[in-house]
Parts: structure tokens; sequence; C-alpha cells
């Protein structure tokens, strides 16, 4: 059983043609197509109505409002229950022909396969910050992907209801798998422009995506042993303090013979200029390196914690084959 999990924002224009290149490209495996309208404000949840009733294969679900990305993945892994889980973009520049392609790869053992869009049609503004990007992500998780933020990718199951997403972090699923011991790859799929509507992802998803893959870094580092963490930024601190000390004597000492001829009041206001500026480096750096620790701590908080129930998020359901409600729940 093959599920496909597509969040929709805004693509009431192209549901209609991916819903029928998925069924041209199947074959003849079992498949669903779990569409999960994430607050769109458009016709959006008309169509899929539509699609849902003319297709026993399409489930659909209407969110209370945009919830994002990590949000709407997250609710379809863990109704799928599928051997495999497919994701897509719903604005049709994933292509659907590459299903065969991307399920070949699959069945060869691996358990999270990416689709690379190789040949990226977007804007320089995304494709080259998103290239830097996943350069960064593969040299830091030592992953060997090109893209590692694609949302074309064939996930097993069993991995896809282990993945612990939150925030954006559906960014780096790869990350997270084969931090779990599973085997990724990526083959390269065609990428076509996008034709209806226009990005959802502003500037701020760089920032959100680079804070994301920090904390990704701490927790699959430190995880178990957040002390290692800590103590290496104690270290650190120290190690600024010590230069700080040294940067002072030497204002003090070394620097005033250098002045030359100026008078000792102004030597004396020169000094002082420079040890406070080098004691407010230390006190901005410090406060910044313990907010900082202080975030990562509480997000290893967070992570012990039970993971929230995204079937909270559902405003209305139309689903047959998958279970949307906990059994004590039902309705």
């Amino acid at each position: 059983m093959i599920t496909f999990v597509i969040p929709v924002y805004n693509e009431a224009q192209t549901l209609e043609a991916l819903t029928a290149g998925i069924h041209d490209h199947i074959g003849n495996r079992e498949y669903g197509i779990l569409y999960i309208d994430d607050g769109s404000t458009d016709d959006s949840w008309k169509v899929l109505l539509a699609l849902h009733d003319n297709s026993p294969q399409v489930e659909i679900i209407r969110l209370r409002r945009n919830f994002g990305k990590t949000a709407a993945l997250s609710l379809g892994f863990a109704i799928a229950k599928s051997d495999i889980v497919i994701t897509m973009d719903a604005d049709l520049q994933d292509d659907p022909a590459e299903i065969p392609n991307i399920l070949a790869k699959f069945e060869e053992g691996y358990d999270i396969v990416c689709g690379w869009k190789q040949r990226r049609n977007d804007p320089w503004h995304k494709t080259f910050p998103s290239r830097i990007f996943n350069a960064w992500i593969a040299h830091t998780f030592k992953l060997p992907l090109h893209d590692v933020n694609t949302g074309f990718k064939a996930i097993r199951g069993t991995v896809a209801e282990q993945l612990p997403l939150w925030s954006d972090m559906h960014r780096l699923i790869p990350v997270f798998g084969a931090h779990m011991g599973y085997k990724v790859t990526e083959i390269p799929v065609k990428h076509h422009p996008r034709k209806f509507g226009h990005s959802k992802y502003g500037v701020e998803r760089f920032f959100r995506g680079a804070v994301d893959a920090v904390t990704a870094k701490f927790l699959t580092r430190y995880g178990n042993s957040p002390g290692q963490y800590f103590g290496r930024m104690m270290l650190f601190c120290i190690s600024l303090v010590g230069m700080s000390f040294a940067v002072s004597l030497c204002a003090a000492f070394i620097v005033p013979p250098l002045y030359g001829d100026l008078p000792y009041s102004e030597q004396l206001i020169l000094t002082v200029m420079v040890m406070l500026a080098t004691i407010t480096s230390l006190v901005i750096i410090g406060i910044g390196a313990i907010g900082f620790g202080l975030g990562l701590l509480g997000e290893l908080i967070l992570r012990q914690l039970p993971a929230p129930n995204p079937r909270q998020y559902i405003a209305e359901s139309h689903t047959t084959r998958y279970m949307v409600f906990d059994e004590d729940n039902s309705e």
C-alpha cells in the first residue's frame, strides 16, 4: 500500500491535474492520496471535495487554519499507516512521471529516497540560497545529498511514523532518517516551473531553516549527553574571559607607550575605552551564548515531553481508508 501525503495551501488550479498524474503513473499498485488542506483561502477545499466524490483513492482533511507544512506532514504520517509514504508538493512542480523511478530506487532497499531537483526551475533568489543551505546541511551532517529540502520523497511507512517533526523540521527529514540508522539516497527528478499561484515561502524561511538545522545538530549529537555540549560552552566562555583579561592587560601596560606624546589624561581615556569595549563585547557574547544554550536546553526538554497530537488541528475530514481519530475519540 502506498499513500501520497500532500499538503495543500491555495493550490486549487493544480489539484485535478496532480491527481490525474498520480493515477496515470502509479501503475497497478494499491494506493491512496491523502490531501491535507492547510487552511487554504481559495477554492482548494471545494476542488478537494469534488475529487473525493469522484475518486475512491482520494481522502481529504481540512485544518482549521494554516499551521504550516510540518504540521500537515506530521498529521499525514501519523494516520497514513502504509508500507510506503510518498510526499509531493501540490503545485505541479514535482512531476508525477517520476513516481516509477523513485519507487524503483526505493525497492533497491532504501528507507528514504529523495527527489533531487537537479535542474530547478525557480527564480535565482530561491535557488541560490537553497543551494547554500543544502551544501551546509550535507557538510554539517555528513549526508551526501544535493537536495535535502526536496518535497518529493518516498519514505518507508515505519520510518515516517518515527520522524520527530516540529517547527519547520520537514526540511530535515533525511537528516533524522539517517541519524536513526536508515538508508537514505536520492535520484535526479524533473522539476517544472510554477504555472499557477505563487510561492508560499519568504526570506524568513532561510533563517528558520538555519536555526532548525543548528537545533537538529544539537539534538542528534548531544541529545543523550547534553552535559558535553554545555561543558564545551563553559570552556568557550572561560576562553573568552581569558582573552578579555589579556586584552585588558595589553591596554593597561603595553598600548600606552604607543600613544607617544599624548597627554596622560588622553592616554588614560583611550585605555579605559579599550578595556570597556573589551568587557562589553565579552558580556554581549556571554549573554548570547547563555541565551542560545537555554534555547537548546528548552528544545531538549520539549523533546522529552509527549508530542502534540496533530489530530487536534483537524476541522473537517472525509476519510474511509485511514483512521483519523483514536478509538477513544472516535466520531
